[in-house]
């Protein structure tokens, strides 16, 4: 499994593998591969760029990287799940005082500056644009103060980056985020293995902005106890031994539902309340 070595998308991969039981070991920070101690797993720290041609090529059978990376390389490569972070856009920019602010205000023969030649082109090229693709390697926002382009084409987050340099956003070219990506024939080998690494991290995911909510409720309130936890199905009711006036329900809560819960349950008498952390979740 490639994982990347750095970057907007390296510290959210190592947590999710982490919290999934997959152990990277204390000093992983040093090491570009690392063995899974009793999983069977083999993760390498690599260049989320060459991730796409890795497991393309088949050295490497699965790989965490983003949907930009892969769109650019070209490589016919099938996702396996969103990763649910590392959201951005790839987007044309131009100058604030250009008066481009639109796709249509591209001029035919424009000159592009940017990390992603082959998505810009081929935007382009559908929309009936032509335009001079100039290839760069990074801090795109300073080629038209050069007079090296007239727009660029890059990575989108907030805005931010290009407010600063006076670049304004022309259109949206294309949404990114993390993603788990293997080729056609490591999931006909591996599809098993592959599938309980993103089972494990899609549990991960879903827990993490949930709570498990316990509380004793008397018995005659069950109908409003539905109402207030609906759960995942429903909450679950047991018994209380020698008290057949109170009943313990136990229930999955959203985490930003958990205010609300809470105080409802006191209104019906609920005593004994108590909310913990889910690590793992498997619907």
């Amino acid at each position: 499994m490639a994982v990347p070595n750095k970057g907007r998308l390296n510290e959210r991969a190592v947590e999710l593998l982490a919290k999934s039981g997959i152990e990277l070991g204390e000093d992983w920070g040093r090491r570009l591969r690392v063995a899974a101690e009793g999983q069977g797993l083999e993760i390498l720290f690599v260049r989320a760029q060459d991730i796409p041609a890795f497991v393309s090529s088949g050295a490497i059978d699965f790989g965490i990287t983003g949907e930009d990376m892969v769109a650019e390389s070209g490589r016919g490569l099938e996702k396996v799940m969103d990763m649910g972070f590392g959201h951005c856009r790839l987007s044309l920019a131009a100058p604030e005082d250009s008066g481009i602010a639109s796709l249509a205000d591209v001029p035919d023969g424009a000159r592009i500056a940017t990390s992603f030649p082959r998505v810009t082109e081929g935007f382009l090229r559908a929309a009936g644009k032509r335009a001079e693709i100039i290839e760069v390697s990074g801090a795109a926002e300073i080629m038209p103060y050069l007079g090296v382009s007239d727009l660029i084409s890059d990575l989108v987050a907030t805005g931010s980056t290009l407010k600063t340099n006076r670049l304004a956003e022309v259109c949206k070219i294309m949404d990114s985020q993390a993603a788990m990506f293997a080729s056609r024939e490591a999931l006909a080998r591996k599809g098993a293995e592959i599938a309980d690494v993103a089972d494990s991290i899609r549990s991960v995911m879903a827990a993490e902005d949930k709570k498990y909510l316990m509380a004793d409720v008397p018995a005659d309130r069950l109908g409003d106890v539905q109402r207030i936890l609906p759960g995942i199905g429903g909450p679950t009711v047991l018994r209380i031994a020698g008290n057949d006036g109170m009943v313990a329900v136990h229930a999955v809560v959203a985490s930003r539902d958990m205010y609300r819960a809470v105080n409802d349950l006191k209104k019906i008498g609920a005593r004994g309340i108590l909310s913990v952390s889910i690590d793992r979740l498997v619907e």
